[in-house]
C-alpha cells in the first residue's frame, strides 16, 4: 500500500488493522491532548479499545504509521442487524501532531473506498458543531447534514454543544 504525502512533507502509511497494532493504538490514545480530545468522547482506555476489537468482525479498522508508530484511527462500526444491514457509523482520531496536514482527508478517502468494496450503503457520524473544521472535512468527502441534536454534548467548559448529525450514501 502506497504512503501518502501530508502537506508537510511527511509520508504515512495507511493500512488495515492488525491485531499486532493493539499496543501501539492504546500508546496514541494515552498520548492525546486535551485539545486533540476537545469534542471527543474521552477515556479511551485499554479496556475500551479492547472492547472494541472484541467486536473486529462488525468493524472496518484503518490506522496511519509513522515512524513505526499509530498516529491516526478511523473505524466503522457496521451494524449487525438484518434491518441496518450495509450501514454503519464512523469514528476518526489524529495525534494532534497530525492535525491539519492533510492525514484526516486520507484517511477518510480510504476508509469511504473500503467501505465502498465492501458493499456497505450507508456510513453516519455525529460531529461537534463548533468543530468546524471537522464538519468542512465530513461535506468535502460527500457527507450531508441530516439534522441537529440540541445541546447533546457537554463541552470541558461546563456548557452543552449541538451535535450535527451527517450520512454518506455509498454508490
Amino acid at each position: 500500500m502506497p504512503k501518502v504525502k501530508l502537506k508537510d512533507g511527511r509520508a504515512v502509511l495507511v493500512r488495515r488493522f492488525e491485531m499486532g497494532d493493539k499496543e501501539s493504538l492504546v500508546d496514541m490514545y494515552a498520548s492525546l491532548s486535551d485539545e486533540a480530545l476537545r469534542w471527543a468522547m474521552p477515556p479511551y482506555t485499554r479496556e475500551i479499545i479492547e472492547r472494541w476489537l472484541s467486536n473486529i468482525q462488525n468493524l472496518i479498522v484503518l490506522v496511519a504509521v509513522y515512524d513505526g508508530k499509530i498516529v491516526g484511527h478511523a473505524q466503522i462500526l457496521k451494524y449487525a442487524h438484518a434491518r441496518r444491514k450495509g450501514t454503519g457509523d464512523l469514528i476518526i482520531y489524529l495525534h494532534q501532531d497530525f492535525h491539519n496536514v492533510g492525514l484526516g482527508t486520507a484517511m477518510l478517502r480510504k476508509l469511504v473506498e473500503v467501505a465502498a468494496a465492501e458493499g456497505m450503503h450507508r456510513l453516519g457520524l455525529h460531529v461537534i458543531a463548533d468543530s468546524e473544521r471537522a464538519v468542512h472535512l465530513y461535506e468535502k468527502l460527500g457527507f450531508q447534514k441530516e439534522g441537529i441534536m440540541q445541546a447533546s454534548y457537554l463541552g470541558e467548559d461546563g456548557k452543552y454543544r449541538d451535535e450535527v448529525v451527517m450520512g454518506l450514501l455509498l454508490p
